[in-house]
């Protein structure tokens, strides 16, 4: 899957997975593949974020205004667990256009 988004691009959960607290982060179990992920706490946040269409500039202005990072790491965090998320099945990539 090519991978370059806009900022105004959204993403979303697929709902194709359960997923329930584990330590400080979440576990995710995706119901096709059977496969479980782990998300720390950020992750845990942006999976929060993305239960509803979001977009990705939002998603980074939500992980910056609550965790103080660089705002290069936050963008290349956020996209590179927004990335993995979409290729394993958990999320889905609207572009502007389709919304």
């Amino acid at each position: 899957m090519h991978w370059n988004p806009s900022d105004h691009d959204r993403v979303v959960a697929t709902g194709e997975a359960v997923a329930c607290e584990f330590g400080a982060g979440l576990a995710l179990l995706h119901l096709k593949s059977n496969v479980y992920y782990s998300l720390n706490s950020v992750g845990a946040f942006i999976w929060e974020q993305i239960q509803e269409p979001r977009s990705v500039l939002d998603i980074r202005g939500a992980v910056l205004a609550r965790y103080n990072v660089d705002a290069e790491r936050c963008k290349a965090d956020v996209e590179g667990l927004l990335k993995g998320l979409t290729e394993a099945g958990l999320a889905r990539l609207h572009s502007e256009e389709l919304v």
